[in-house]
C-alpha cells in the first residue's frame, strides 16, 4: 500500500464543498473520519487516473456508516471527488477485511 503519512489534512473548495452532500447526503466531516477508522481500504484507480492520480477507499465513519470516497491527492492534501454509500458488493468485500483484521 501507498504511504500518505506525508499529508496534511484535506483540501475542500468551493468546486467540492457541497457535493457529496447534495448528491448522496455525505458530510465532508465523514468523508475526513473515514481516514481516521480502521480498517481502511484504500485502491489506486488505474482506469480513471489519466490526467492525476486517483484512488478509491472503503472505510467506515466514527458512526460505522460504510462509505466509498474517490480521492486524489493535490498539494499534500486529500481532495475527495466523489463520496456515497458503499454498495452491497462494496460492504461484502469490507466486511471481509474487517473480519480479517480481527484476528
Amino acid at each position: 500500500m501507498r504511504d500518505f503519512s506525508y499529508l496534511e489534512g484535506f483540501n475542500w473548495d468551493k468546486g467540492n464543498i457541497n457535493k457529496n452532500w447534495t448528491k448522496h447526503q455525505v458530510s465532508n466531516l465523514e468523508c475526513e473520519e473515514v481516514f481516521f477508522n480502521q480498517p481502511l481500504l484504500v485502491y489506486f484507480d488505474r482506469k480513471h487516473s489519466r490526467k492525476e492520480a486517483r484512488y478509491y477507499v472503503l472505510g467506515q465513519t466514527s458512526l460505522k456508516r460504510l462509505l466509498f470516497l474517490v480521492f486524489t491527492i493535490r498539494n499534500r492534501k486529500i481532495r475527495i471527488i466523489s463520496a456515497r454509500d458503499m454498495s452491497r458488493k462494496e460492504r461484502q468485500i469490507y466486511e471481509k477485511a474487517k473480519k480479517n483484521s480481527e484476528v
